[in-house]
């Protein structure tokens, strides 16, 4: 096939492989010119590579530029550094980028929901820099830093531009973080003065997720630190019908990696119930990053089909009674 474009798949831990394998099926019924690299990430290869992020599938996606990635799992409380966070750092994936859109016919406290997160993805306490001072004393680093938010405020801004976007709101702690948090903002208010045409406000991180679950219709971009970003995303997520119902990605200068932000579902692994579309529109964000547009539409326009429509083909996550086969085998159909 005539410029193809390799994209590595890390399928992850729990129902990973099976949401990546349905989302695949779908990428190959839409004929794109991608070819796929399987590598490994996540708990269940540490026992084989003695580490839940190999080398091999860092340079991996160095070598391709491109990931799409099921979930991995995270030990609670002890065990390694999460996959997931040491592959964004070791790749510079600055930046999360969250879009969360209410899907037809899916059931939730609200309706027209229309929000863009944007995440800082490579400081901040989420970090995990942390240690004993002494036994029962524990410290955890909170950095800041002008480069880095600079950076995550020209994102949110170049994002808004892009897709018409009205609003970009800087979310912060800076009454009581002033130094911190106050960095952060000093940053987003200099950024915004160079889109002019953007409307920007600040909210504090408290009053917003007040805000949120009053009326999400008062926002539109949002750029955030990182350990907020984390926790909002989530809270924005619980409007559209949860996390199976959003895309995500991550992404850098030159590298992006476009994943589910679920979790592994352990319970329900293997029997071949997940539901696979929040990979799906990811996979959607990644055929527009990779300029793939016509067929980033058709995927995007199957799902809402099989949603929008009159098809009952809903996965046991909603109510239904369909197979991961079975919805997939019917967004196929909707192409």
């Amino acid at each position: 096939m005539a410029n193809t474009r390799t994209v590595t798949v890390i399928n992850g831990d729990g129902i990973g492989p099976e949401v990546s394998a349905a989302t695949i099926r779908v990428l190959e019924a839409l004929k794109v010119p991608l070819e796929f690299e399987f590598k490994d990430a996540g708990t269940e290869v540490v026992a084989k590579f003695n580490t839940n992020l190999p080398d091999e599938t860092v340079e991996a996606v160095l070598r391709s530029g491109v990931a799409l990635k099921g979930p991995t799992g995270t030990v609670v409380g002890r065990g390694l550094p999460s996959a997931n966070v040491g592959l964004r750092k070791r790749l510079d994936l600055y930046s999360s980028l969250r879009p969360v859109k209410s899907v037809p016919n899916v059931k939730t406290r609200y309706e027209n929901v229309d929000l863009v997160v944007v995440r800082e993805n490579t400081e901040d306490l989420y970090a995990g820099l942390e240690h004993i001072v002494v036994p029962g004393v524990v410290e955890a680093i909170k950095v800041i830093t002008e480069k880095a938010s600079t950076r995550i405020a020209r994102f949110a801004f170049e994002y808004a531009k892009k897709n018409g976007r009205k609003r970009v709101s800087a979310v912060h702690k800076a009454n009581i973080m002033k130094l911190s948090d106050g960095l952060f903002l000093d940053c987003c208010r200099k950024v915004s003065r160079e889109y002019p045409e953007i409307t920007f406000d600040d909210v504090i991180i408290d009053n917003l997720c007040m805000q949120l679950v009053k009326d999400p219709t008062r926002f539109d971009v949002m750029v955030m630190e990182n350990l907020y970003g984390d926790i909002v995303s989530d809270l924005c997520a619980g409007m559209v019908g949860g996390l199976g119902m959003v895309p995500g990605a991550n992404i850098g200068e030159r590298t992006a990696v476009f994943e589910a932000v679920h979790g592994t579902a352990p319970d329900i692994a293997g029997k071949g119930i997940a539901n696979p579309t929040a990979l799906m529109m990811s996979a959607v964000m990644m055929l527009e990053w990779l300029d793939l547009k016509e067929e980033a539409q058709r995927m995007a326009n199957a799902i809402q089909k099989v949603y929008g429509g009159e098809s009952k083909v809903r996965t046991g996550d909603l109510g239904g009674s369909a197979t991961t086969a079975e919805f997939t085998n019917a967004i196929i159909a909707a192409l």
